[in-house]
Parts: structure tokens; sequence; C-alpha cells
């Protein structure tokens, strides 16, 4: 979904790969690409106009495992000073994906907002990203390490928590499958 946010005056755009074509003609100037590593560049991407991109590539999980490269601070570093470019365009319109477009792009969102607003509280800057991706799930490893870089106390581990708690009320499904993914602290903390 597409929306120009009363947190900040860009409009947002997440999504999942699948859905990128869809947004190949909306004047994307930024987009935010968190894939897994190794994964190449979405070939959708082709016919977007000339954009400023940001490719982070880490797993979708909140702790050590195998084979796997979590987010590190310095993603959320790279993802944030990217956040700063933005503010200072005008009419700028930003594409942030993942995968699914539900758990690492919606937790790069919310920092992206909280960095934006430090003037809001954390829920509402949860609450808009959850107003533009109604499946927002965000990846706790990306709110914490982002967090603690914003300085915001736990302010948006709680709000992430908060979420956990009303999507499993209103889709108990989703902690199935997140419990399956191996993303117990998500759920044990909700």
């Amino acid at each position: 979904m597409r929306s120009l946010s009363d947190f900040v005056d860009f409009h947002i755009t997440v999504c999942g790969i699948d859905e990128l074509q869809q947004h190949a003609s909306a004047g994307v100037t930024h987009v935010l690409s968190i894939l897994d590593p190794g994964t190449p560049a979405p070939s959708a991407f082709a016919a977007f106009d000339r954009h400023e991109r940001l490719d982070l590539r880490f797993h979708d999980i909140l702790d050590p495992a195998p084979l796997m490269q979590m987010a590190m601070p310095e993603d959320i570093e790279r993802l944030l000073e990217f956040g700063r470019g933005l503010m200072a365009r005008e009419a700028a319109r930003l594409l942030v994906h993942c995968q699914m477009g539900i758990s690492r792009s919606s937790a790069a969102m919310t920092l992206i907002l909280a960095q934006a607003r430090p003037d809001r509280p954390a829920e509402e800057a949860l609450a808009e990203v959850a107003r533009i991706r109604a499946r927002a799930w965000p990846n706790l490893r990306v709110i914490e390490l982002g967090d603690q870089a914003l300085g915001r106390g736990g302010e948006l581990i709680s709000a992430a928590r908060a979420r956990y708690r009303q999507m499993i009320g209103t889709r108990p499904e989703i902690a199935q499958a997140m419990e399956s993914l191996g993303r117990l602290r998500e759920i044990r903390g909700a």
C-alpha cells in the first residue's frame, strides 16, 4: 500500500518482492531493499525510474543460527543514515521491501519514522506502519538494534511487543507461523 504519512513529508510504500512490479510507475525516488545475503537485486527494479537505493542483506532471524546472518548494528546505522537523507529531500517517495513485506521491512519503516519524529511515541510510529502495511510484524532484532541506536530506552521494543499481541489477537495463525520460523522471542514477549 502506498501512503502519504502524517509522520513525515514523503510517501511510503511497504511491500514484498512479488509486489514490486506494481510500483514501477509510482515515481519512487528511494528504495530500501532488505533481503537474504546473496540474493541479487530484484529484476523488477529495471522498470523503475532512476532512484537512490540502499541494499541491506541479512536473514529474517532474531538470534544467531548456523549459516545465517543476523542484522548487525552497522546495518541499522546504514538504514538510519538512509532515512536521514530522505528528510532532506523534497517530494520523496520511499519504497521499503523485504521478501514478504512483513517483518524486516516493517521494522525498518518503524525505525525511519521513529528517527524522523523523536517527539512522537513509538506506539504511534508502529501504528502508522501498521496503517500502511496491515500485515506488519516487525523483526524484533532490527527493532532492538534501532531502539538502542536511537536511544529510545526500550520504547520501540515495547511498541513492537504490543503489535505482536494485537496481531496474535486478531490473527492467531500468525503466532503459529512465527513460532515455526523460530521467532519464539517475539511470541513470548507478546
